[in-house]
């Protein structure tokens, strides 16, 4: 196998580090995951040069760490991709928005490449996740997928013909720092947000922000998303209509994005995505709220689910012809 036609891809998260190899197929030749140093910079940048260096070797690729012949070597080795938190800022090439707050500030990705000895293609991880079900997952076959994370946190990322949208400000897919659309009376302004703001999408849709609206309405503290939907399941009439709720409020969002830009296919990621309670069979709730008489937009589950982001990362390079 020429290393050149594989592909590796990292994804840094703020607890773990996975990285994959993919060759020209998509088949997974190696892959691995270690711990997040947090809260340390310099120790990131050594725990993903260590990372690339161990599936490099379990790949079958060149794995020289000779500084002095690095260059050389680079030509042998594989193509890496890393997706991670936040975004690097055009001009500066500085980190921005990441929850990773130790990287914000700091010239990630060049730095990287002065390790690996390489160029580096780095993108936030919802739109690695776009990319990963673009090429062969539930959005396959389409030109244009939206891809939503719902889980702690809500984002979403773009991929057109396979490739990642990121923006002129590589703010494309912010979508959870929008307001919810049509806020009902009861819903302005809406809970405080922590990028400043109120009202969110990420502050309804989010686990904590379901929690939080069932919370409100149950006179309770101290739930959870998961904890509200086992309530439901056991026949708890509060926990459903705050399903039903949120249902509502995840349909008006969806909606939103697709009256501009008129997706092929949504896909769905993030824990919340595989609960069918919350996710299933949203058409009807989206339909009321799109500019057309019509509306067929396919919405589906990620097919790579939690592996979604670190086969995106590696698809970053496209794929080998």
């Amino acid at each position: 196998m020429d290393p050149t036609r594989l592909r590796i891809g990292i994804d840094l998260g703020g607890t773990k580090i996975a990285g994959i190899v993919l060759d020209a197929g998509g088949a997974v030749r190696a892959e691995a995951r270690i711990a997040t140093p947090r809260h340390d910079y310099d120790a990131t940048l050594a725990a993903i040069l260590a990372l690339v260096l161990r599936l490099e070797s379990e790949a079958g690729c060149q794995t020289s760490v000779d500084q002095a012949s690095i260059d050389q070597a680079s030509v042998e080795r594989a193509r890496i991709g890393i997706g991670m938190p936040g975004a690097i800022t055009p001009g500066s090439g500085l980190v921005k928005n990441a929850n990773s707050v130790w990287l914000n500030g700091r010239p990630f990705v060049a730095d990287l490449e002065a390790r690996l000895g390489r160029p580096v293609r780095a993108e936030n991880d919802a739109n690695c996740l776009a990319v990963s079900e673009a090429v062969d997952g539930a959005g396959a076959g389409a030109r244009i997928v939206w891809a939503v994370i719902l889980g702690t946190g809500v984002g979403s990322g773009i991929a057109i013909d396979g490739v990642a949208v990121s923006g002129a400000n590589r703010i494309a897919g912010e979508w959870g720092h929008n307001p919810l659309p049509a806020p009902r009376d009861d819903e302005r302004p809406g809970p405080a947000c922590y990028c400043g703001r109120h009202g969110c999408i990420e502050t309804w849709l989010s686990g904590p922000g379901l929690a939080a609206d069932h919370g409100r309405r149950a006179g309770m503290v101290g739930s959870t998303g998961e904890a509200v939907v086992a309530a439901a399941r056991a026949g708890d009439a509060t926990a459903r209509e705050s399903i039903a709720r949120y249902r509502d409020r995840l349909g008006r969002s969806i909606a939103g994005v697709i009256n501009i830009l008129d997706p092929d296919v949504v896909v769905l990621g993030g824990g919340l995505s595989t609960v069918p309670e919350l996710t299933g069979d949203l058409g009807g709730l989206i339909r009321p709220h799109v500019f057309s008489e019509e509306c067929a937009t396919p919405i589906r589950v990620s097919r790579h689910g939690d592996a979604s982001g670190v086969r995106g990362a590696a698809w970053l390079w496209g794929i080998p012809a």
